[in-house]
C-alpha cells in the first residue's frame, strides 16, 4: 500500500515537473539580435523601442527573459543563422526566400512601407511597371514587397543599395536616386531626430501612394530548439495587448 502511495506520489510531481516545463519554455534567459532601426528598435530608446518593448513582454509572459544585442542588418541575420547563442532576430518583413532559413512567429505590429521622393520633383505612379528609367534607393539585404524585389532583382527596375535608411536619404536628396523605400514611421522618427538628415529632410517627403501596410515578425532559428521557442512565443503573444505597446512606445 505504502509502495502504491509513493509511486502515485512520484507519478503527480513527475506530470508537475512537466507541465512546469511546458508552461515555461523561457526559463533560459535567450538571445535575441537587432538592429538600431528606431522607433521600433534602438538600443538609445525607452524598452529598447516598441517592437523590443513587445517582445520582452511576450518572453515574459512566457515565463522568461530576453538579451536583446543590436548590429548591422546583415550580420542581425547571419548570428541568428550561424550561431548557435542565438535564438531569433527582429523585427522583419514576410519573405518567403527567408523561410528557408527562418521560422516566422505570428504578426507583432505593422507599419505602412512608402516611398520617399523629393519635393521638387514628385514622382506619379500606378503600378511598379509606370517605374522603369527610375532609380529607386533601398537598403541592403531589406525586404521589400515580393513584387519590387521580384522586379529589381531580375533588373525590370533599377535599384541602389544603400547600407542604412539614413544613407538611402541622403542619396535621394543628393538626386543620386529618384525614390527611396522607407517605413514611415521610421521615416518621420529619422527627420526629427537625426542631424545627418537636418537638411536633407527640407526637400523630402512622402509619396502619397503606400507600397504596402507591412506585418512585422519575430524570425526564429529553423532548429528543434527554434521551433519549441516560437510554439511558446506564439502562444504567450497571445496574452500580450500588441497595439498598446506600440502606441506607448511609438509616441
Amino acid at each position: 500500500m505504502k509502495s502504491l502511495t509513493k509511486r502515485a506520489a512520484l507519478t503527480t510531481l513527475c506530470a508537475s515537473c512537466l507541465l512546469l516545463l511546458g508552461t515555461h519554455a523561457y526559463a533560459a534567459d535567450y538571445k535575441m539580435t537587432s538592429l538600431d532601426w528606431p522607433p521600433y528598435t534602438s538600443e538609445k530608446l525607452p524598452a529598447k523601442g516598441a517592437s523590443s518593448a513587445v517582445v520582452s513582454e511576450v518572453v515574459k509572459a512566457a515565463g522568461g527573459n530576453v538579451k536583446i544585442e543590436f548590429y548591422a542588418w546583415t550580420r542581425t541575420l547571419n548570428l541568428v543563422k550561424a550561431d548557435p547563442g542565438y535564438i531569433a532576430y527582429f523585427p522583419e518583413y514576410y519573405s518567403k526566400a527567408n523561410e528557408a532559413d527562418f521560422l516566422y512567429s505570428d504578426p507583432i505590429g505593422s507599419g505602412p512601407l512608402v516611398f520617399i521622393e523629393r519635393k521638387a520633383d514628385p514622382v506619379k505612379w500606378t503600378t511598379y511597371d509606370s517605374l522603369k528609367g527610375k532609380k529607386i534607393g533601398v537598403v541592403k539585404d531589406y525586404v521589400n514587397t515580393d513584387e519590387l524585389d521580384a522586379k529589381i532583382a531580375s533588373k525590370a527596375l533599377t535599384g541602389e543599395e544603400a547600407p542604412d535608411d539614413v544613407k538611402n536619404l541622403l542619396k535621394l536628396a543628393a538626386g543620386r536616386v529618384d525614390l527611396a523605400v522607407v517605413d514611415i514611421n521610421v521615416y518621420n522618427y529619422l527627420v526629427k531626430n537625426e542631424p545627418l538628415l537636418k537638411e536633407a529632410a527640407t526637400k523630402l517627403q512622402a509619396n502619397a501612394k503606400i507600397l504596402e501596410d507591412k506585418k512585422l515578425y519575430v524570425c526564429f532559428k529553423k532548429s528543434p530548439e527554434g521551433e519549441k521557442a516560437l510554439k511558446a512565443f506564439n502562444q504567450a503573444l497571445k496574452k500580450v495587448d500588441v497595439d498598446a505597446i506600440m502606441k506607448k512606445y511609438m509616441n
